[in-house]
């Protein structure tokens, strides 16, 4: 029973670090410039809203957490906003509307034109997330989303996809969770380490 568990645990891990291999294989380019559009959004005094829900909402708070305090790096506080959060906003919406609009009303009345908006998704089908997208699209946001293998609907409504090519949902929020590391750090490089480079 061990040894089978043992190689069970194998198994999860080869498949796990091969789909990161092929996902940032096939995303690299696409991760550096949208880390580059959230940069330049946060120097031009916009704001990162991130929503999801599950699993997904805990890596829409760890996205949001690692922008408001620090990456790797001691730096300025950067503005980002998880709308998963608040309890008391997230129930009341729910009681007086719909679940499905949690996020969505949210966003009609804290975002701007010009903020940025990070929908992660791994089925791509969630009513609430879809809903953020339109009205990401009606206050001109730059609209990004994490999916899966299925989420066409969301690909449909975003700028720019980050989409796993898989249908397993713990693989999927896996890679999800280190996307989201790599914008961080990414983000990071673009607004406080390049410019001392240039600077030096």
């Amino acid at each position: 029973m061990k040894e089978e568990m043992i190689n069970k645990v194998q198994a999860i891990v080869k498949e796990s670090i091969s789909l990161k291999r092929t996902f940032f294989e096939e995303h690299a380019e696409l991760l550096c410039d949208v880390a580059r559009i959230i940069a330049e959004a946060f120097d031009e005094g916009k704001r990162l809203f991130l929503c999801g829900n599950g699993g997904s909402a805990s890596d829409a708070s760890h996205i949001a957490a690692e922008f408001i305090n620090r990456f790797q790096r001691e730096r300025p506080a950067l503005p980002a906003i998880a709308l998963n959060t608040d309890m008391a906003v997230i129930t009341s919406i729910s009681n007086d509307s719909d679940y499905s609009e949690v996020f969505a009303r949210q966003l009609k009345a804290l975002a701007s034109e010009g903020d940025i908006l990070i929908a992660i998704s791994t089925s791509g089908t969630s009513r609430n997330i879809l809903k953020a997208l339109d009205v990401g699209k009606k206050k001109k946001m730059v609209r990004i989303a994490f999916t899966g293998q299925k989420g066409q609907k969301m690909a449909q409504k975003a700028d720019y996809v980050f989409k796993v090519p898989s249908e397993n949902t713990p693989r999927i929020q896996e890679v999800h969770a280190m996307l989201g590391h790599m914008l961080c750090e990414l983000v990071e490089e673009y607004l406080f380490e390049l410019p001392r480079r240039e600077g030096a």
